[in-house]
């Protein structure tokens, strides 16, 4: 599971963003674009199924009583199952909509205010979307740039020499073109990966709008991550204020367990990749402790992140501190592990860092 949670754009370069959720509605609108409308996916709340998009920019752009021009009106909560999670429930709509209503429920429990805070103190809409496309930065776009750059030049050369206006082998050249494609890391159906394509298997996540003001326009209710458990003074008078995220992702994972009976191994939990950042070497520990086949399994997912280093033998360093008897994990896995968790370490810096869960 992987939860980020964002505030509204404002600012320079986000003036479009400063004063109406307009333009954040109409984004999430962008794969109803010429499907049947018993296919489309619509905003829904707690209690409603179908809500229109009108509806949800009146509700959140009007609930915004006494909020500064630079305050963000709202924020954006963005839930994504991890592929053996969206398998679990058959990427099935409807128990996404159940579990992002009880999602929300956690979510007001985690704020920290003199009075209780429900769901039904909450205004906030959702959407469920089905696609994701490959972003610049993603690592196998930047990887298969070069290779791309190089088919480019090719096949304008190629170009070039169909029409009498460069001197080549036409052969030759498709079979350069046709040697890169090969070469390339990353494909998906013989085409490479480029910023735009569409992401192969379950990509369903859901998209949550939620008004920094409360259902009445009267408190406010912000997730900023530095807003923490504490009190300040309002108008003469103590008051609590503040979010638990720890508590919100912890009880998000729970939730989407007990409510569709998923068993989460030891690797796929928060309380894991948390752990991981704070103290490896007992991180190490515990994954050297599991049974023999949880291990296994647990070497695999970290393996499946396949990030090189040459490190050699900091892996053993780290399991001979932790007082582990090293023999007993075969040295490619360890090898593996410390790969592995060299990635971890730094995908739970930048999601912790951001608010979010999930490596």
């Amino acid at each position: 599971m992987h939860i980020n949670i964002t505030a509204q754009k404002t600012g320079k370069n986000h003036e479009t963003y400063n004063s109406s959720v307009t333009d954040y509605v109409n984004y999430l609108e962008k794969e109803n674009e010429g499907k049947h409308p018993e296919l489309q996916e619509h905003f829904f709340d707690q209690n409603n199924n179908k809500v229109s998009p009108e509806t949800v920019i009146a509700e959140i752009d009007g609930n915004t009583k006494k909020l500064k021009k630079r305050d963000p009106k709202f924020y954006s909560i963005v839930v994504s199952p991890s592929a053996k999670e969206l398998k679990h429930i058959n990427n099935d709509s409807a128990l996404l909509r159940k579990y992002t209503r009880e999602l929300m429920k956690d979510y007001a429990a985690s704020f920290y205010r003199d009075r209780k805070v429900t769901v039904d103190d909450l205004k906030y809409y959702a959407k469920i979307e089905h696609e994701r496309s490959f972003r610049g930065f993603e690592k196998k776009v930047e990887e298969n740039a070069p290779y791309r750059k190089q088919i480019a030049k090719l096949r304008n050369d190629l170009a070039k020499v169909n029409r009498g206006e460069l001197d080549g082998n036409v052969k030759k050249i498709q079979q350069k073109i046709d040697k890169l494609i090969a070469d390339a890391p990353y494909k998906i159906d013989g085409k490479l990966v480029a910023e735009g394509m569409k992401k192969e298997g379950f990509q369903t996540h859901v998209h949550i709008i939620v008004s920094r003001k409360d259902v009445t326009n009267t408190y406010s209710l912000s997730p900023n991550s530095q807003h923490r458990k504490n009190t300040t003074i309002l108008n003469g008078k103590e008051q609590k204020q503040g979010f638990d995220r720890n508590k919100f992702f912890d009880a998000a994972e729970q939730r989407f367990d007990k409510t569709f009976g998923f068993e989460r191994s030891f690797i796929d939990r928060y309380s894991t990749k948390k752990l991981y950042r704070k103290d490896p070497v007992k991180f190490f520990t515990m994954v050297a402790g599991l049974p023999t086949n949880e291990r296994e399994l647990a070497l695999k997912s970290l393996h499946k992140l396949n990030i090189p280093t040459n490190k050699k033998g900091v892996a053993f360093k780290l399991f001979q501190k932790a007082g582990l008897p090293v023999p007993s994990i075969p040295t490619n896995k360890v090898q593996l592990a410390i790969k592995a968790f060299n990635k971890l370490k730094k995908g739970l810096g930048r999601a912790i860092e951001s608010g979010s869960i999930g490596v």
